[in-house]
């Protein structure tokens, strides 16, 4: 069964969490952007042009963006990282 991800604001708005219908990651994932990441999730997302670091838990992915990044531009290409998962 694939991953359905709900899009959360969070009080900073450079921040967006992603809760996923179930348990998509084993213990804590946290990176920023330029850390070498031998999680092959967290070097697609910080691929990405504009992402500034990432932490999730469980169920729930919390991307952080620069603040010069656009939320419009970025969400498309978070969640087609997310639908590989």
């Amino acid at each position: 069964m694939a991953l359905e991800f709900a899009i959360e604001p969070t009080p900073n708005p450079n921040a967006l969490k992603f809760s996923a219908s179930q348990p998509f990651l084993e213990g804590r994932l946290s990176a920023r952007a330029g850390d070498t990441s031998d999680s092959p999730l967290a070097a697609s997302l910080l691929a990405i042009d504009g992402v500034e670091s990432i932490f999730g838990f469980q169920d729930f992915l919390t991307v952080n963006k620069f603040a010069e990044a656009d939320w419009e531009t970025l969400v498309p290409h978070i969640k087609e990282v997310l639908e590989t998962l």
